[in-house]
């Protein structure tokens, strides 16, 4: 049989071969790292023997899926000694999830923090222990009949459910053994850094229907330091923690009286509108003409568009004289009446509507979360209408003003490239045609990016931008989406050059995404210090004492006739004190101003970046400070009073 590995090369055997064993006649180590394979594109166990001709990738703990197989087996490794301490827990599930794993566990004596501590010390004698992991089946009635002597009842329910002729998959390590259909590492040794992060309720099977059960969260990697590297990024994440530092900062607030929709105070508002004004001032420049469209539009549109059918659930709906209608929760169908409401012509192509929209969309209360997941939100969108031989060069002009985006808050990202899912609509012309696009696009502009085969929207492939921030999480923030249903959906319709009508082709895109989310992400990428151009407050004026008020509000008058967000410290406070709120509150440049100051008619200038600056006149500091205001410059920090 013939074996095409990751790389292109391929390996020929004369017999069947375990996937372990094919890792291993490539390269010992490769075997020793390896912690699944990919046989065709499906994720199997590294037990899995490979019988016919395929392609082949071994993963490891550096692939995303690798990754799962390593945390799943740590998922294992936990139940087994909380099965070994608390011979009386029942246990339900326990996946690998993006950053760790969990197991659901059901014990009349909740756990505790403390019993965490116990857990991870067993899971090490388990490790050191070296356990080999082996997989088998059951038939059904023998798979049920053992679960119910050992007492686990959610494992017999999940059998039950099963369909009649599935596999009734099981891993056994030591006394140990689990429901599971895996993969899993040959040996419980390689699990050497692992972490119980916490505990939390879930119900059983995620209804409310059901028993609420305990869920333990953990991480685990290959390595002490790569684990030690992450617990650092938590403990970094819990000071950045947007909620925290949006009540510290005065910038927004979340109430009872309105879950999930936040309420954006005076500093908040600043800095989302600062933010609005620079979209406006990109998409200005990149041809894009701004729209509005109503906040709630009748049911006949949703209809039309699909919504009602398929997201109704998530839609907040009313009725006016007798018609139903429904708030909007995208902004695409009403750009697509404003599309139809004159004739177009292959001249005005292609049409670039930008639309800061608010939309509402009904979220589960448990999901909800600051601003990173609310009920409404303000979505920067923009569609685009063009011809078929317009579309790679629109994705390049998205792809580069959303480059531009990124760029200029300091973050990087990676692309990825989202091809036709089984459940699409549209002829295999229009997908082939619309990913060529999409990929001849990303390949002009350089871009490197992965392909995610069958992820993409039912109406068409997409680009996805996953952004970095300052500590290392990502964010799927940006997004290029091709659509030729809803054109197809609503007939719309231009004259081309031959007189003819033709049918446009919609592109879906966002850039910030959602505009609270996005402060959300920049709350937490800065810590609250925003570069000075974004922040809030860019001046604080402080006189050292009652006695320089007036020269004080001078100087303020002087920086708020230049434009500046500038406030003043009047407060019978000592200047130490004044100066320490000010680096509490993340303001970029503090001016003290006392008797030397007034009588120079100068100021002393302290900031976020280089501490004391030393004395300036007042002219001086504007004049720099509107240079650095417009160029959008982000101060590197090389000093910081802030304990």
């Amino acid at each position: 049989m013939k074996i095409t590995l990751k790389d292109g090369s391929s390996k020929e055997y004369a017999e069947s071969m375990r996937v372990i064993d094919i890792a291993a006649d490539i390269s010992e180590g490769l075997a020793r790292m390896a912690t699944a394979g990919e046989v065709n594109g499906e994720v199997v166990d590294l037990r899995t023997v490979v019988e016919e001709d395929c392609e082949l990738s071994i993963l490891t703990f550096q692939d995303e899926k690798g990754k799962g197989a390593f945390r799943h087996t740590a998922s294992h490794i936990m139940a087994q000694a909380i099965k070994r301490l608390y011979p009386d827990a029942k246990l339900a599930i326990g996946p690998s999830v993006a950053d760790g794993f969990y197991y659901d566990i059901d014990r009349e004596t909740p756990l505790t923090q403390e019993d965490l501590e116990k857990i991870e010390a067993e899971m090490k004698k388990i490790v050191k222990e070296a356990l080999p992991i082996e997989q088998f089946t059951k038939p059904r009635a023998e798979a049920i009949a053992y679960f119910q002597e050992k007492e686990e009842p959610y494992k017999v329910e999940l059998i039950e459910d099963l369909p009649e002729d599935a596999v009734i998959s099981f891993y056994s390590q030591g006394e140990f053994t689990d429901l599971c259909a895996g993969p899993h590492l040959m040996t419980t040794k390689p699990v050497k850094a692992f972490k119980l992060t916490s505990l939390a309720g879930a119900y059983w099977r995620g209804s409310e229907k059901n028993k609420m059960l305990q869920r333990i969260y953990g991480t685990a990697f290959p390595k002490k330091a790569e684990l030690d590297e992450y617990l650092t990024m938590l403990e970094e994440a819990k000071k950045r923690d947007h909620r925290r530092l949006g009540k510290e900062l005065g910038l927004f607030m979340m109430r009872d009286e309105g879950p999930g929709f936040p309420f954006f105070l005076p500093k908040g508002m600043v800095l989302k509108n600062t933010l609005l004004d620079y979209w406006r001032e990109i998409h200005n420049k990149a041809g894009y003409v701004e729209i509005a469209t109503p906040i709630m539009l009748s049911r006949h549109l949703w209809e039309t568009s699909g919504h009602w059918d398929h997201y109704k659930e998530n839609m907040y709906t009313t009725v006016i004289d007798e018609e139903d209608f429904a708030i909007k929760p995208m902004n695409c169908p009403g750009g697509i009446l404003v599309y139809q409401s004159e004739p177009r012509s292959y001249r005005d192509l292609p049409l670039r509507m930008g639309e800061l929209g608010l939309v509402h969309r009904h979220e589960k209360s448990g999901q909800l979360h600051g601003l990173m997941r609310v009920r409404c939100f303000t979505q920067d969108d923009a569609h685009i209408f063009m011809m078929p031989e317009q579309i790679r060069e629109e994705i390049k002009g998205v792809a580069k003003l959303i480059d531009e985006v990124y760029s200029l808050f300091g973050f990087k990202y990676h692309v990825e490239l989202s091809t036709r899912p089984e459940d699409s609509m549209g002829s295999d012309e229009d997908w082939e045609m619309a990913t060529d696009a999409l990929r001849g696009a990303l390949d002009d502009l350089g871009l490197p990016y992965v392909v995610n085969e069958g992820d993409g929207a039912f109406y068409g492939p997409k680009i996805d931008f996953h952004l970095e921030d300052s500590i290392g999480r990502t964010w799927q923030c940006g997004t290029i989406q091709l659509d030729f249903q809803l054109p197809l959906r609503f007939e719309l319709e231009y004259t081309g050059a031959d007189g003819e009508k033709h049918r446009p082709i919609m592109i879906h895109r966002v850039a910030f995404g959602s505009i609270e989310r996005f402060i959300g992400i920049l709350i937490e990428h800065f810590a609250g210090a925003f570069p000075t151009w974004l922040a809030p407050v860019q001046v604080k004026v402080l006189p050292i004492s009652d006695k320089y008020m007036d020269y004080a509000e001078n100087v303020l008058a002087q920086l708020k006739d230049a434009g500046i967000r500038a406030e003043l410290d009047s407060r019978a406070e000592k200047i130490g004190y004044k100066i320490r709120e000010a680096q509490m509150q993340k303001v970029p440049y503090m001016l003290v101003v006392g008797a030397k100051e007034e009588e120079s008619g100068l100021v002393s200038v302290r900031s976020r970046f280089e501490g004391d600056e030393g004395q300036k006149s007042t002219a001086e500091f504007i004049a720099a400070l509107k240079e650095e205001i417009a160029q959008k410059v982000a101060r590197e920090v090389k000093h910081s009073d802030e304990k």
